[in-house]
């Protein structure tokens, strides 16, 4: 039972834990949980003040206790479908990103649908393990000649879901026996970076394909780039993504993860591509316009498909190839976690960073067949304007 301790007013004090909430912190930012506490006061400063401050605290615990098993059993009541709503709308408030709100709707329209309609209370490992079989028979696209079953890769995802919202609602449900698919690993035969080069070059999408095969960012990192907020001087940086959510591009002010938030210098080949554009966002066309030319891109030139996600992919196998240090790689490619990356930042623009920055410039100016050295001049002489 919770001690009550007297305050320097002489009345006493007894705090009953309440419950834990899940916030986060400004100072490292990351998610962390925090306890919540009911306080109970008296202001008779004698032994008998003590007792009724921890007598309101006992009760107020008793009392939670049987609100939360009232609680517990109302939760078990509801159908999957309700019960993923209120999953749903408590992530709101902790800023999950719409894109991964929009895809735990399209879950909750597509997946698991003999399930959707089935009270909590009835839902035991038997019958999920049985939903997850049937599940990983579902045709992922009806509207096609050839339907494909969903891929162990999204079963899983759907999974996570499923299992976040009955760990919240049954307590007593065992994970343990659940079995998922394997997920076979994704094997791309990656073209060689002159062959992207070449087939970019002149084109309406060289500067997209570029930002990300050679300073590695992704397409909502490429489509959120303005020249207003991302370019300082000679450094390109992540302040803002764009990701379409619900058919409509959406603009946010941080990366999925704060590893992603990085900056690299210019190349001055990328610079000259910048310097073209007209108006603020360096890539303006829709995500979807972007990956459709990419597409048709590769066809016209009879390339074997990559998406336009691989294009990191052959950064990463780059700077494999060129020995460049893994912390100085995952840096660069926003990769890892937090703690890797607040060692790596401070030290991004130090000399030896600057040697790797010249390494890999160096290697996709050859390509293009360099003559990049008046575009440096006019670089420099841009960043001292600025200055």
């Amino acid at each position: 039972m919770a001690k009550a301790k007297k305050l320097p007013s002489g009345s006493w004090r007894c705090l009953a834990y309440s419950h834990t909430e899940r916030i986060l912190d400004e100072k490292t930012g990351k998610w962390k949980d925090k306890r919540v506490y009911e306080s109970f006061t008296s202001d008779d400063p004698s032994p008998r003040g003590k007792k009724e401050a921890e007598y309101a605290a006992a009760e107020f615990q008793l009392n939670k206790k049987a609100a939360t098993a009232k609680k517990q059993h109302a939760n078990r009541n509801k159908k999957l479908t309700e019960a993923i709503d209120e999953y749903i709308e408590s992530r709101v408030p902790l800023k999950r990103s719409p894109t991964t709100i929009q895809d735990y709707r399209c879950i909750q329209r597509n997946g698991f649908q003999d399930l959707m309609q089935t009270p909590l209370k009835d839902i035991d490992e038997i019958i999920m393990q049985e939903a997850i079989n049937v599940e990983a028979r579902r045709k992922s696209n009806k509207r096609s000649k050839t339907p494909q079953p969903i891929s162990a890769k999204r079963l899983k995802n759907e999974w996570i879901l499923i299992s976040a919202v009955l760990h919240k609602y049954c307590k007593d449900f065992d994970f343990s026996e659940i079995e998922l698919p394997q997920v076979t690993p994704r094997v791309v035969e990656l073209p060689p970076a002159q062959k992207v080069l070449d087939i970019i070059r002149g084109t309406d999408i060289e500067l997209p394909v570029l930002l990300a095969a050679w300073l590695s960012f992704s397409m909502s990192e490429v489509r959120g780039l303005t020249k207003s907020k991302s370019i300082r001087g000679n450094c390109i940086m992540i302040r803002e993504v764009v990701v379409d959510v619900d058919g409509q591009p959406i603009r946010k002010d941080i990366g999925k993860n704060p590893t992603r938030n990085r900056r690299h210098r210019i190349p001055p080949y990328i610079m000259s591509l910048i310097d073209q554009v007209e108006g603020d966002a360096l890539v303006p066309i829709s995500g979807k316009a972007l990956y459709h030319r990419w597409i048709k891109l590769q066809d016209d030139n009879g390339m074997d498909h990559i998406t336009f996600h691989d294009l990191r992919h052959l950064n990463a196998s780059i700077m494999a190839l060129l020995r460049v240090p893994d912390k100085y790689a995952e840096e660069r490619g926003g990769w890892d976690n937090d703690k890797v990356m607040k060692k790596v930042y401070m030290q991004t623009f130090s000399e030896e960073r600057e040697r790797f920055d010249n390494l890999i410039d160096g290697y996709f100016d050859d390509l293009l067949g360099g003559g990049t050295d008046a575009m440096q001049h006019e670089i420099q002489h841009k960043e001292k304007r600025a200055l």
